[in-house]
């Protein structure tokens, strides 16, 4: 659960109280944070933003003016921009009860993205300065649950993969062999067709000299007629 919290008519007082010597810029931050307060109880959040953000320019270092806008801008959904205004106000802030909101807040929003380790780390902090806040050490316990789920399913998601990619390169091995084998098959026809001309070729040739040899022979069994010398 997200935690807000404003002045209230006691703080006030007692912040008045000793802050006779002040500056008007000072007094006017604290006019921004309860014209932010009130819009923000009105859920117009835009328009808190916009005055948080100037008590801010008005005074760098209100803690509250810092703590509220990170409220505001997480109720707009920006997340990223809340969290470094949870920061600011935790790291400067002096009350323990308010530094322990501060990153009571950044432990939900980090749990909320999934990213426990960082989460835990915030709820760890916020309970350094508010031990008896049973709520956040909830959610810290809550949130080691999820991380350790998260680190199982991560482990069980890589086995997955890598049972996948076993098994891709099996069937591309496969694949692989059923194209070879069937580029071996196209080629056994043209090399027993290359085989064969070259049988029918030599058969030929050997047909051919035999062939010759014969006319040879039978040329060689026939008389020769002697030529008839001319008379002197």
């Amino acid at each position: 659960m997200l935690k807000i919290y404003s002045y209230l008519y006691t703080s006030v007082m007692l912040l008045l109280m000793s802050a006779f010597a002040l500056t008007a810029s000072a007094q006017a931050d604290r006019k921004f944070i309860r014209n932010g307060n009130r819009l923000y109880r009105q859920q117009q959040f835009a328009k808190a933003e916009a005055e948080y953000r100037k008590a801010l320019s008005a005074n760098s270092r209100n803690t509250q003016a810092s703590y509220n806008l990170g409220c505001a801008l997480l109720q707009q959904q920006k997340d990223s921009a809340a969290i470094a205004q949870f920061e600011n106000a935790g790291k400067a802030e002096t009350s323990k009860r308010r530094k322990a909101m501060a990153y009571h807040n950044m432990g939900v929003i980090c749990q909320k993205h999934q990213m426990f380790s960082e989460a835990i780390e915030a709820y760890k902090e916020s309970l350094r300065n508010n031990p008896s806040d049973n709520e956040t050490r909830y959610n810290l316990e809550l949130c080691r649950r999820q991380l350790k789920n998260q680190k199982k399913n991560d482990k069980n998601q890589n086995k997955k993969e890598d049972k996948n990619k076993d098994k891709q390169k099996e069937q591309q091995q496969k694949q692989n062999k059923q194209k070879n084998d069937k580029q071996q098959k196209q080629q056994q026809p043209q090399q027993q067709m290359s085989k064969e001309n070259a049988e029918q070729m030599l058969n030929a040739a050997m047909q051919e000299e035999k062939a010759t040899q014969q006319r040879l022979k039978q040329k060689q069994q026939q008389p020769q007629r002697r030529k008839l010398d001319q008379n002197w």
